[in-house]
């Protein structure tokens, strides 16, 4: 059945092959963008969160939202304001959302949502379902927010779903891009024990995740949105060093070290999940990448 989506988050790593996705399908896809111009091929809807701005007409005809609107994690220091802005980003957007769909009594009828493997806090090497305890610190603090304004459509009658996204395989974009830079340049060394589990997923199966959620109406709740097979940062290290042909320095970068650099953002690094894909393949999902170095094989070849 073709459905009519608005998408938040449209420009984002995720959001614009997602576009191309549903598109390739037969969707109507419209988008929320703080500005027009950067999307082409789609209706452009126009908002700001922190006004509390947002075109009444976005919502007409939409069946499907997919929000993954979001200041960015890890682009700038942690600071009050900062952390603060990285929440309302999340949790206000989400509010504008549902407040226009009530007051307008739109039919929508399903709510996906990103969020993130920050939820658990830092848990060592326990084994992280979706049913597992929300954690400690600002990112578990952002993360419980964030699925919490989502779940708000729960009380429309909506189905919600919550994709708990890891570590983003992509050439050029996001955190591999962020992660391979000092490995680029023959400065790689695991961060921290090296011993902190990464979830991990390519950016085209989170993609197809997002499509499934939009197409199953069995999809349903919160699901971890990575590979089966997570990976400690050591290991993820020399993967992409022998990926790029690039020699790993026989130490590890101290934890300290990181600390006086990314101050509270160094968590983002040195926190271990070690997640559960199984209720995914619960659902029937097929993985394209389910091996790290399949993954970096196809990305690193491009």
């Amino acid at each position: 059945m073709k459905k009519h989506i608005l998408i938040t988050g449209a420009t984002g790593l995720i959001g614009k092959k997602l576009i191309h996705a549903l598109q390739e399908k037969g969707h109507t896809i419209s988008v929320l963008a703080r500005k027009r111009g950067k999307i082409k091929n789609v209706t452009v809807h126009l908002w700001n969160v922190y006004k509390h701005q947002i075109d009444p007409s976005c919502i007409q005809g939409v069946d499907t939202v997919i929000h993954l609107a979001g200041e960015g994690i890890a682009e700038k220091k942690w600071t009050k304001e900062r952390k603060q802005k990285i929440i309302d980003s999340r949790v206000i957007s989400a509010q504008l959302i549902y407040k226009l769909i009530k007051d307008a009594n739109a039919p929508v009828r399903t709510f996906i949502s990103a969020s993130a493997v920050g939820y658990y806090g830092d848990c060592g090497d326990e084994i992280l379902t979706e049913s597992s305890s929300n954690g400690y610190g600002f990112l578990a603090e952002c993360c419980k927010l964030w699925e919490d304004a989502a779940n708000k459509g729960k009380s429309l009658g909506m189905r919600v779903v919550k994709f708990r996204i890891g570590f983003i395989m992509a050439r050029g974009e996001g955190a591999l891009a962020a992660f391979d830079k000092p490995i680029r340049f023959f400065a790689g060394a695991p961060l921290g024990s090296g011993r902190q589990w990464i979830p991990w997923a390519h950016v085209d199966d989170i993609v197809s995740m997002f499509a499934a959620a939009v197409d199953e109406p069995s999809i349903s709740g919160v699901y971890n949105a990575c590979a089966p097979f997570p990976i400690t940062n050591e290991t993820l290290t020399r993967a992409v060093a022998k990926a790029l042909h690039r020699p790993v320095w026989p130490i590890h970068v101290p934890e300290k070290v990181l600390e006086m650099i990314l101050g509270q953002m160094s968590n983002v690094v040195l926190i271990s999940n070690n997640t559960s894909a199984q209720k995914l393949l619960d659902e029937g999902f097929k993985f394209k990448y389910t091996h790290l170095e399949d993954a970096l094989a196809d990305i690193y070849s491009k």
